[in-house]
C-alpha cells in the first residue's frame, strides 16, 4: 500500500463506523496562545474534553498535522539520529465524545490492524495501565491477541493527563515487534527501534483536582493517536520511517542537490534531518508561523539553522532547503492543499532565512574550531558557557546546534553556564529598556514608592475628565523641573502606558489650583499620577476632591495613531500575506511605529498599496466598536487575532472595525475611522532578521510631515522642483480627502438630525484647522438641508469658532436669521459675530463652556421652529 492509500483506508474505516471525518487543525494554533504548536490530534477538541465546548457530532476521525519540538514532547535531539522520530508528523486519530468507550475502541483498533491491514497478530502487543483491569479483560475477551502479549505498565507509560489538573485517564498502547525472531516481549516500552508503539488508545474518564484526587467525569471520552509515518513504514515493510514513500522523494531531491548518495551513516543522518526539517518548515510557515528571534519564530529559526548546518556536511554551502519545498508540496498537497497554495511564500521565507544565516555560519564554524583548539591545548573536554554563548550571541548558533557539533567531536557543554550568560543578557536588555523608558520621560527616572494598596477605576474609554477623590498620596520628590507628587485617584480618565500606547498627560485642579500631570506609573489596578508643581503641592491630601483632565488634543492624536495600527496590521496581512504578525509597536501623539514579521524589504509598490488601503478604510467612515470585558472563550469564537506568547486574562477587550479588523486590545481608540483624518507611511526598514518596521503619521501628523518637507525644500538647493511637485500632490490629495471626509460627516449629521415638522436641526462639534474650512463645511451643510437650521463649532488654536446656517424657506417664511442666532450663542462663550441671514460666523474664547452652549443652541433652534 502507498502512504496515500494507507491514510485513506484509515479514514474510510472510521467513516464506516459513523465517524465524522474532520479537517486537520493548523499546526499554528490560532485560538490557543498557550500552545506553541499543535502537538496532538486532540488539541482541536480540548474544549470538549474540558467541558466548555461541544460539537454537532460525537464521533470523529482525522489526520492531524503535528509538530513536537519543545516541552515533554521534544523529539528534536532524536530526529535524524534514529529512524522513527520527527519534528513534523501526521497523527491519525479517532475520537468519541461521550459515545462509545473502551470495548469499541479496542475492537476497532484490532480489526483495522489485523483484518484490514493484515498485520501479523503474533507481532502485536497491547499495554494497559497497571490498575485498568477492565481494559486488560477487554483485550482478552474481544480480540484474539495472545494473552501473554497484554502487558501492564505504570503511570509514566500508560496514564494520560492533559495537565497537572483536569481530564485524564488510562491508556492502552499497541506495539509491534519488528525483531526477526519475535523476541521483543521484553523490549516493549523500552524505546528501541525493534519494538515500537504504533497506536495509543486513551480513555478519558477522570478529572484530577488540585489535591490530586481523581473523580469520575460525567461523560467518558476516547482519544486515539497513530503515528502515520510509523504505520506506513511498518505496512511497507521498512525498518526506517525514512525508507517509506512518505520520505523517499524528499531524500532523493536532497541527494540530487548535493550530488551525494543516501549511503553511510553521516550522509543518511544529514539527509534525514534535512528531509524532516524542510517538512516542518513547509507546514509551519504555510499555517502562519515565521522565523524570528523568540517564541515560535525562534523554533523555526533553530530548525532551519540546524538543517543548514547538516547541509554543510553534504557540501551544500549555498541556500538549498528552499529548493526542496516544492518536492514536499507535490507529495502532500492533495491532502493539505494549503502548502501548495502558499508554496511561493514558503520558498521565499526559507531562502531569505538561509541567506541571512549563511553569512555567519561559516565564520561561526571557524570560531567553533578555534574554541576546540583552545580546549585541546588546555586539556579540557567541556566547552564553557561563555564560549557557547559567544557562538549564540555573535553567530546565531542555537544551543542545540552547538551541542550537536560538540557531541560529534566527543565534547560537552557547560549548559548551566550558558544559561547564566543568557539570563545576564536578558537582564541587561531589560535594564536598558527601563533606562530608555525613563529617559523618554515615562516616570522621569524617579524612584516612586506608594505605601498604599488603593485601587483605581479607569474610566478613560468614555471620558477625558472626571471629578474624583484622592485615594492615596505618596512622598514628594524634588527634581530640576520642580516638585513631583505621586497621587492615586479612586477613578481616573488617564491611560497608563500599555500595549505600545504611551501614557496620557493633562492636569489636576485641586482647590482652584491647577497642577500638570507630567507622567504616570504603577499598574492597571493602581495608576499613580505624577503631579508637577511647587510648595502648594503640600496642600494636596487624601480624600480631597479633584478634577482630573486629560490633555484631549494629545489623547485624540494618540487614539488616531492607535486605531490606524489595527487598519495597518490588516492591510499588511492582505498585501504581504497572513504570515504577517505584529511584533511590537509605539503609539504616541506625533507618530506611530509598527513592527511586524516579514522576510524581505517591502517594495514601494506594496507600501503604496498598503497606505491606500488604510486611507480607503478611513474614508469609508467605519464605526469602531470597543467590546469590553469579553470572556476569553467568547472572544476566541468572535475570531479576534491572538498570538502565541501574549498574555490574556479571563476577560479581554476586543476592538472591531466592521468586518475588516478584529483584535484583542486594551488601548483607547477613535469611534469612527473618519476621525483618523489621513494616514501617511514615513519609512519602512529592517530592525532584525525577519522583522520589519513601519513608521507613520496620521491627522495633524500628516500636516506636520508636509511642513517638514517644505522646510527641507527651503534648505536644499537641488531637487527643489521635484519636492515641490510632491508637496503639491500631497496637498491636493489632502484637500481631496478632506473634502470627501467632510462630505461624509455632513451627510451623517443631516441623516441623524432632529426634525421639527419638515425642518431639521443640526448642532455639532467638528474638526477644522481654520475658519475658512469651517465656513466651507457650513456651506455644505446648508446645501444638504432642504429646510432647517445648522450650527457647527470647532476649537481652533484654543478658541471657539462658530458657523450658523439657515435654509431659504426659514429666512423668508419665518424671518429666522443666521447672524442673530450665532450672535446669541457666541455671547454665551464670551465672543460675538454676525453675517448674512443664510450664513453667519462668530468667534469666542471660552472653550470650556462650548458643550453647554451647544445644548442651549439646540433648544433655541427648536423655539424658532415651533
Amino acid at each position: 500500500m502507498t502512504s496515500s492509500e494507507i491514510r485513506q483506508s484509515f479514514l474510510d474505516f472510521f467513516r464506516g463506523k459513523d465517524h465524522r471525518i474532520v479537517q486537520s487543525a493548523p499546526v499554528v494554533p490560532h485560538d490557543d496562545p498557550t500552545l506553541l504548536f499543535t502537538n496532538a490530534g486532540m488539541n482541536q477538541f480540548k474544549d470538549v474534553f474540558l467541558g466548555v465546548g461541544t460539537r454537532d457530532y460525537n464521533r470523529a476521525a482525522d489526520t492531524q498535522k503535528c509538530i513536537r519540538v519543545s516541552g515533554k514532547h521534544n523529539d528534536l535531539e532524536e530526529v535524524g539520529i534514529d529512524t522513527y522520530h520527527h519534528t513534523f508528523f501526521e497523527m491519525l486519530g479517532n475520537w468519541s465524545f461521550g459515545d462509545y468507550y473502551k470495548s469499541e475502541a479496542i475492537t476497532w483498533a484490532w480489526e483495522l490492524l489485523t483484518e484490514v491491514w493484515k498485520l501479523p497478530k503474533e507481532r502485536l502487543y497491547a499495554t494497559v495501565y497497571k490498575d485498568d483491569d477492565e481494559a486488560f479483560d477487554l483485550w482478552k475477551e474481544l480480540t484474539d491477541i495472545d494473552p501473554s502479549h497484554i502487558q501492564r505498565f505504570g503511570e509514566k507509560d500508560n496514564f494520560w493527563e492533559m495537565g497537572e489538573t483536569g481530564p485524564c485517564g488510562p491508556c492502552s498502547e499497541i506495539h509491534i515487534d519488528l525483531t526477526e525472531d519475535l523476541s521483543g516481549a521484553a523490549l516493549v516500552n523500552k524505546g528501541v527501534p525493534e519494538v515500537i508503539e504504533i497506536w495509543n488508545l486513551v480513555f478519558i474518564q477522570y478529572n484530577r483536582d488540585e489535591s490530586g484526587t481523581l473523580t469520575d467525569l460525567p461523560a467518558k471520552h476516547v482519544d486515539t493517536g497513530m503515528g502515520f509515518e510509523r504505520i506506513c513504514a511498518v505496512l511497507q515493510g521498512k525498518t526506517s520511517n525514512y525508507d517509506s514513500d512518505v520520505f523517499t522523494p524528499v531524500i532523493e531531491r536532497i541527494a540530487e542537490l548535493s550530488g551525494k548518495k543516501y549511503e553511510g551513516e553521516a550522509n543518511q543522518v544529514a539527509m534525514r534531518v534535512i528531509a524532516d526539517h524542510v517538512r516542518m518548515l513547509t507546514f509551519s510557515i504555510a499555517d502562519g508561523a515565521m522565523p524570528g528571534p523568540e517564541g515560535r519564530g525562534y523554533v523555526l529559526r533553530r530548525i532551519l539553522r540546524r538543517g543548514a548546518r547538516f547541509g554543510r556536511n553534504l557540501g551544500l554551502k549555498e541556500p538549498f532547503m528552499w529548493k526542496i519545498v516544492a518536492t514536499v508540496t507535490k507529495l502532500m498537497a492533495e491532502v493539505f492543499p494549503e502548502i501548495e497554495e502558499r508554496r511561493e511564500i514558503i520558498e521565499k521565507v526559507v531562502r531569505a532565512e538561509e541567506e541571512s544565516f549563511g553569512e555567519t555560519l561559516d565564520r561561526g564554524l571557524e570560531i567553533f574550531e578555534e574554541i576546540l583548539a583552545a580546549m585541546k591545548k588546555e586539556d579540557r573536554s567541556e566547552m564553557s558557557g561563555a564560549e557557547a554563548f559567544k557562538l549564540y550571541d555573535t553567530f546565531g548558533f542555537p544551543l542545540d546546534l552547538t551541542s550537536l557539533l560538540a557531541r560529534e567531536r566527543g565534547k560537552t557543554i557547560d549548559v548551566p553556564g550558558f544559561e547564566k550568560h543568557l539570563q545576564e543578557q536578558k537582564e541587561r536588555s531589560r535594564s536598558a529598556t527601563k533606562n530608555k523608558m525613563r529617559a523618554a520621560g515615562k516616570d522621569g527616572g524617579l524612584d516612586i514608592q506608594m505605601q498604599s494598596d488603593a485601587q483605581t477605576e479607569f474610566i478613560g474609554y468614555d471620558s477625558l475628565e472626571t471629578e474624583s477623590e484622592i485615594a492615596a498620596v505618596g512622598e514628594m520628590v524634588k527634581t530640576d523641573d520642580g516638585l513631583i507628587l505621586p497621587v492615586v485617584l479612586e477613578r481616573t480618565p488617564f491611560y497608563l502606558e500599555a500595549g505600545g500606547q504611551i501614557s496620557d498627560t493633562g492636569s489636576f485642579v485641586a482647590d482652584s489650583t491647577t497642577y500638570d500631570v507630567t507622567g504616570l506609573t504603577g499598574n492597571r489596578d493602581q495608576v499613580v499620577h505624577l503631579l508637577l508643581g511647587d510648595e502648594s503641592l503640600e496642600q494636596v491630601r487624601d480624600e480631597q476632591m479633584v478634577i482630573a483632565k486629560v490633555d484631549a488634543r494629545r489623547r485624540w492624536d494618540i487614539m488616531r495613531n492607535h486605531t490606524v495600527t489595527h487598519l495597518l496590521h490588516q492591510a499588511l496581512r492582505e498585501v504581504l500575506g497572513t504570515h504577517v504578525q505584529q511584533a511590537g509597536s509605539y503609539v504616541g501623539p506625533d507618530r506611530l511605529r509598527f513592527d511586524f514579521s516579514h522576510f524581505q524589504k517591502v517594495s514601494p509598490e506594496d507600501l503604496a498599496d498598503i497606505e491606500s488601503r488604510v486611507n480607503e478604510k478611513i474614508l469609508e467612515a467605519i464605526s469602531v466598536q470597543h467590546h469590553r470585558n469579553v470572556p476569553f472563550d467568547e472572544a476566541k469564537e468572535m475570531g479576534a487575532l491572538m498570538f502565541f506568547g501574549d498574555k490574556y486574562g479571563d476577560t479581554v477587550n476586543v476592538i472591531q472595525i466592521a468586518d475588516y479588523s478584529l483584535e484583542f486590545c486594551g488601548g483607547t481608540h477613535v469611534k469612527n475611522t473618519s476621525q483618523i483624518g489621513l494616514f501617511k507611511i514615513v519609512s519602512e526598514g529592517s530592525i532584525a532578521s525577519g522583522t520589519r518596521r513601519i513608521e507613520a503619521v496620521t491627522g495633524r501628523g500628516v500636516y506636520n510631515f508636509i511642513g517638514d518637507l517644505e522646510q527641507k525644500i527651503e534648505r536644499e538647493q537641488e531637487g527643489v522642483s521635484e519636492l515641490q511637485d510632491k508637496i503639491k500632490s500631497l496637498e491636493k490629495e489632502m484637500k481631496k480627502l478632506a473634502i470627501e471626509q467632510s462630505d461624509t460627516v455632513i451627510e451623517d449629521f443631516v441623516a441623524n438630525a432632529e426634525s421639527i415638522g419638515v425642518s431639521k436641526i443640526v448642532v455639532a462639534k467638528v474638526d477644522a484647522e481654520n475658519m475658512d474650512e469651517l465656513k466651507g463645511m457650513g456651506d455644505k451643510l446648508r446645501e444638504k438641508l432642504s429646510s432647517g437650521i445648522g450650527l457647527l463649532a470647532a476649537a481652533i488654536d484654543e478658541k471657539v469658532a462658530l458657523v450658523c446656517v439657515v435654509s431659504d424657506d426659514l429666512v423668508s417664511g419665518k424671518s429666522i436669521k443666521a447672524g442673530a442666532l450665532v450672535g446669541q450663542i457666541a455671547k454665551m462663550l464670551g465672543g460675538g459675530g454676525g453675517g448674512r441671514p443664510h450664513l453667519a460666523t462668530a468667534g469666542a474664547k471660552d472653550v470650556e463652556k462650548l458643550d453647554e452652549a451647544l445644548k442651549t443652541a439646540g433648544e433655541l433652534f427648536k423655539e424658532q421652529l415651533t
